[in-house]
């Protein structure tokens, strides 16, 4: 057999900066694409474009990624912005829609980071809040920032007989970049792991139609450094 295609969905920026000639870039961060690789899998990178070109995207790729990036816009979900640091990609939201649609129509497996896990979630009918304060005022902190990246900053603990179980055993840290959570959970899809203060963390597939498989922190900055994080993507490249 040849080597799984993993299609990640990237982003985009409209300026890269005084580096890229201050250039609009589509990107995907570099920690998805070597891992894949490290995984032995082949890493196609699936531009933003036109939700109608996510069929033919679908049906070239084994199994699909969906990274962290913007958040998902509360419309999708029926609520106003109720926060200000919100950054929004109307063009990404409806593009990586279309792809979760088709990968589910296709039978294509699915893992999820950060976003991802939450605009699968908002996909299959949940919702999310739009700052963790709003589910638990204690929260502790869930945007890291400027910690280092591949640092562990929080417990998660996860559920029995899961996939994260395999992979992170009963307990284990891991990093945190997001303020926003699940709020209401997709029938679809079960809680397999949460943090110390509640904020759901990992999520599975508990429909045999749906191969599904979202985390709320970063394996992507943190393969290099933590065995942890480069199994879960020789998970998904293996056996998801």
């Amino acid at each position: 057999m040849g080597r799984s295609v993993i299609g990640i969905a990237a982003n985009e920026i409209e300026d890269a900066g005084a580096k890229l000639y201050h250039l609009p870039i589509s990107y995907t961060p570099y920690g998805y694409v070597k891992a894949v690789q490290n995984s032995g899998g082949l890493p196609l990178i699936l531009p933003v474009g036109s939700p109608d070109l996510a069929k033919e995207y679908i049906t070239q790729i084994d199994k699909l990624i969906l990274a962290g990036g913007q958040n998902v816009s509360p419309a999708l979900y029926g609520e106003e912005i109720q926060v200000e640091e919100a950054s929004l990609s109307k063009e990404r939201d409806q593009f990586e829609l279309a792809l979760i649609k088709e990968a589910i129509k296709q039978k294509k497996p699915i893992f999820a980071v950060c976003r991802g896990l939450q605009l699968v979630n908002v996909a299959l009918g949940g919702s999310l809040y739009q700052d963790i304060s709003h589910l638990n005022q204690n929260a502790i902190k869930h945007m890291q920032a400027p910690i280092s990246r591949e640092i562990p900053t929080h417990l998660i603990r996860t559920e029995t007989g899961s996939i994260l179980r395999k992979i992170y055993g009963e307990e284990t840290k891991v990093n945190s970049f997001h303020f926003q959570s699940v709020k209401s959970l997709a029938k679809e899809l079960s809680v397999t792991a949460l943090s110390e203060d509640g904020v759901i963390e990992g999520v599975e597939s508990n429909n045999s139609g749906l191969v599904f498989l979202g985390v709320q922190w970063h394996p992507d900055f943190a393969y290099d450094h933590l065995e942890q994080e480069m199994a879960i993507f020789r998970y998904v490249v293996e056996e998801l």
